[in-house]
């Protein structure tokens, strides 16, 4: 697998999903558009390739970029639109407080929570996309370390790793009221138990918080052809 591969993106087709939350026991549908997502989280060569940084723990091009904050995942969104001369998504204050999300911009950008479970998902509607084993690291095949993306099976679209190895950030913020400014993780990691590797499992965690086991991938929107920039 080489890097133009780990970079791939993938056209998801629109639909609705059902987001749920334990904690209130409270289930809401999301209508979700047609995007494009990273068939793969992104890996450190992409991350220090784009930032000339390599912040991980665990050293290795192919393994998924990890110690890398909520706003970390966003900068190099912008920085990985600029390198290809995109539109950036976000508009990014100097003090890390308020950031503007432009839904018309046709650069990189955090997947949604709803986008996130619908391309886990991929139209399957069990807890998981395919057997836990075969398609994802945890705790009970990892040996407790990271592995490199594209090692295990794609779910029916062709994405990897959307669950196991590590957790995501996604745009949305966890619960506002309880927890402020606190954004929500998908997937699951490669320390963690069999019940996280779910595609309705959501975790949380403050924008500034770099962590061992939580990376990102990027999607795009997908813009009406009336739309496109040239």
């Amino acid at each position: 697998m080489n890097a133009t591969a780990e970079h791939r993106m993938i056209a998801v087709p629109p639909g609705q999903v059902m987001l749920s939350d334990r904690r209130t026991r409270r289930s809401w549908p999301v209508d979700v558009p047609a995007y494009e997502i990273g068939a793969y989280p992104v890996t450190q060569e992409l991350y220090a390739r784009i930032t000339d940084r390599r912040p991980s723990t665990s050293e290795g091009d192919r393994l998924p970029v990890e110690g890398v904050s909520w706003w970390d995942a966003v900068r190099f969104c912008n920085a990985l639109s600029q390198r290809e001369g995109l539109t950036p998504a976000y508009h990014l204050p100097p003090d890390d407080e308020d950031i503007e999300w432009d839904a018309s911009a046709d650069g990189y950008r955090l997947l949604t929570e709803a986008e996130w479970e619908h391309a886990c998902r991929a139209g399957t509607a069990g807890p998981r996309y395919g057997p836990l084993d075969d398609i994802a690291w945890y705790r009970g095949n990892s040996h407790e370390r990271i592995h490199e993306v594209g090692r295990k099976g794609p779910n029916p679209w062709g994405l990897h790793d959307m669950l196991g190895d590590v957790w995501e950030w996604c745009w949305d913020i966890y619960d506002a009221q309880v927890y402020g400014s606190y954004r929500v993780l998908r997937g699951g990691g490669w320390f963690d138990e069999h019940w996280s590797c779910r595609a309705s499992v959501r975790r949380r965690s403050h924008p500034t918080f770099r962590v061992d086991d939580v990376g990102f991938r990027v999607a795009r929107t997908r813009l009406r052809a009336g739309d496109m920039r040239s």
